[in-house]
């Protein structure tokens, strides 16, 4: 389909969403990035937060996403993530608790500071999808 990506968001152990897509938009360490059909081949490293499809029947799917990568070439972006879990599939309540749970295990701990990145880009994903 001419003017469209081709978006596959894979998790460790699933394909998330896969499908057609006229603007994807995701976080990596370098800031957020847009990509829209003929966008120029690009590796990027993600960065534990959002990731928003807008498909091309007009729907909008959003992501919450731990760190990873995301590839494009040829109209075709490949987000490959450790987790990754779109926004209806969220508890809202459950991560806001698992931000409140991560913020008191303390920000010195490399795993407990990537726990709370994690739980906050669930928060946003849902609430972005709301």
């Amino acid at each position: 389909m001419a003017g469209t990506l081709h978006v596959e968001l894979v998790s460790a152990d699933r394909v998330v969403w896969s499908g057609e897509a006229t603007r994807i938009i995701a976080r990596t360490i370098e800031g957020d990035v847009g990509i829209l059909p003929g966008h120029a081949p690009l590796l990027a490293v993600l960065a534990h937060g959002v990731v928003d499809i807008q498909s091309t029947e007009g729907q909008t799917w959003v992501a919450a996403v731990s760190d990873g990568f995301l590839s494009v070439a040829d109209d075709r972006v490949s987000v490959l993530s450790e987790y990754a879990e779109l926004s209806h599939e969220i508890d809202v309540e459950k991560a806001r608790a698992d931000v409140t749970r991560a913020k008191e295990a303390g920000e010195d701990d490399t795993e407990a500071l990537a726990s709370l990145r994690l739980a906050e880009a669930r928060v946003r994903a849902a609430e972005q999808a709301s």
